[in-house]
């Protein structure tokens, strides 16, 4: 089946088709840059000038970064705080024409990993955070997605900040920190994470986890950890499978 999964960022909106059972990109990605300021009456024409492009009439899957609650968004993250409380699912749908599953975009790009990625197959607690800017997190139990974690925003002992901005790769690359020193911080985090949810395996994201070999050996965890497999592309495909896959 080919499904429309769009991917909307801070700057850029991103759309494709996709094969859910193969997980590849069908046609070429059209990307829009996200339009200023990122409100709902500028952003969702974008979506619906996607489906246009593709000459879609289908279901569609979107991904945004916020939290988002029965089609309700619930936060908004480098978009316009018009998002908040939101019913971006319905208006969606309501301009494409077309049923619409929108869900957090760390989410999406984790169902990406669990269906054709490093999770595949997996069973037990699986657990996907992407390092960059901040800390994006997901967690699926028996292949069934638990949404819209904040688990960036943990608190660690004897720390006083989010947990983003003691172990992300922005504060890597702010503090020009040793990969040694960075791994010895990932390492606090994912003991106090494998402390709290016992995950089985722990998949790292986000663009570093192609650097994953200056890092991944100072994490002493009981848990497996690997690095992503899908990476840009990752927004769209788990948007496109949710659509399918996910109760709206």
């Amino acid at each position: 089946m080919q499904v429309l999964g769009i991917d909307f960022g801070g700057s850029g909106i991103k759309g494709a088709l996709v094969d859910t059972e193969t997980g590849e990109l069908v046609t070429e990605r059209i990307r829009i840059p996200t339009p200023q300021p990122a409100n709902p009456d500028l952003v969702i024409p974008v979506m619906k000038q996607l489906a246009q492009e593709f000459s879609y009439n289908g279901p569609i899957g979107v991904g945004m970064p916020s939290r988002v609650l029965d089609g309700i968004v619930t936060s908004a993250a480098n978009i316009d705080d018009a998002w908040i409380n939101y019913p971006g699912q319905e208006a969606i749908a309501q301009a494409t024409g077309c049923p619409v599953t929108l869900l957090n975009d760390a989410d999406v790009a984790a169902i990406a990993e669990i269906h054709f990625g490093a999770g595949r197959g997996e069973k037990g607690i699986v657990m996907v955070f992407t390092l960059g800017t901040g800390i994006g997190s997901s967690m699926f139990v028996h292949g069934h997605l638990v949404p819209n974690l904040e688990l960036g925003h943990l608190y660690l002992r004897g720390q006083k900040l989010d947990a983003e901005y003691y172990a992300s790769d922005r504060i890597r690359q702010e503090k020009e920190m040793s990969w040694k020193k960075w791994g010895r911080r990932l390492n606090v985090y994912f003991q106090h994470i494998e402390f709290l949810f016992s995950p089985q395996l722990i998949i790292i994201g986000g663009g570093v986890s192609k650097k994953h070999a200056k890092f991944l050996p100072y994490l002493d965890l009981r848990a497996r950890v690997t690095p992503a497999v899908l990476r840009n592309e990752a927004g769209i495909v788990g948007a496109a499978v949710a659509a399918i896959t996910e109760e709206n």
